[in-house]
């Protein structure tokens, strides 16, 4: 399902120095894994997600996300195959403010043309506990609330692939309790691949593999 070889990603500094902030990374999943990726900030977590969802592109290394080589792409067709086959959830949630909970689930429905995106959308907040707040907007939404649309909003697109950055970094412990066992219940229910950034250790050992990062090199991968 993803296959990330030998990925490094630097940057130009504005003095004209080279940082790298990934250097060398390598890993494959198969479809239905989980992943976590962890390490301290700085570490190179959330540039290795986002070349892996084809969000940027590696300095060296490549991509394939659904046996699709990411790395010739352009930005367009990148666009396509992730709103074709993955979903994203993140710590900052990214809902659209004028749009109802509703309407923020429905937008990935019909960007990609599809019928009954409204009932379909229905159901999915349905799921995640939801099915009462449907015309509220994100600012009338506590945050575990306005996690649970992003997740309804994920997972409506039957993705492939889930990417989730830090996905409780902004929740209190019970939230972030209830938001993680979401996750996993629905991971498990769809079949989709999971790949999950976070600082949490008791997290990262829900998951099948982790992957841990130091300095945007790989330390350990179990």
């Amino acid at each position: 399902m993803l296959n990330a070889n030998h990925l490094t990603k630097q940057y130009r500094s504005a003095n004209g120095q080279s940082l790298t902030v990934l250097d060398d990374v390598s890993f494959e999943l198969a479809a239905g894994d989980t992943f976590a990726i962890v390490g301290p900030s700085g570490s190179g977590k959330t540039t290795l997600l986002g070349l892996c969802a084809g969000l940027d592109r590696a300095s060296n290394g490549s991509v394939s996300l659904n046996n699709i080589s990411l790395d010739t792409l352009s930005e367009d067709e990148r666009a396509e195959v992730r709103n074709r086959y993955v979903g994203f959830v993140f710590q900052n949630f990214q809902l659209i403010p004028t749009l109802t909970a509703l309407e923020n689930v429905m937008v990935p429905l019909e960007l990609r043309g599809e019928s009954g995106a409204e009932a379909a959308a229905r159901q999915w907040l349905e799921k995640v506990g939801l099915g009462d707040r449907l015309d509220h907007y994100p600012a009338q939404l506590s945050g575990g609330e306005q996690q649970r649309v992003c997740i309804a909003r994920a997972f409506s697109n039957t993705p492939k692939i889930l990417f989730a950055d830090e996905p409780t970094g902004n929740l209190d412990a019970d939230n972030a309790a209830g938001i993680v066992d979401l996750i996993f219940d629905l991971n498990r229910t769809a079949g989709t691949t999971l790949v999950l950034v976070t600082h949490d250790p008791e997290l990262a050992k829900r998951t099948g593999r982790v992957l841990k990062l130091k300095g945007g090199k790989v330390e350990s991968i179990s």
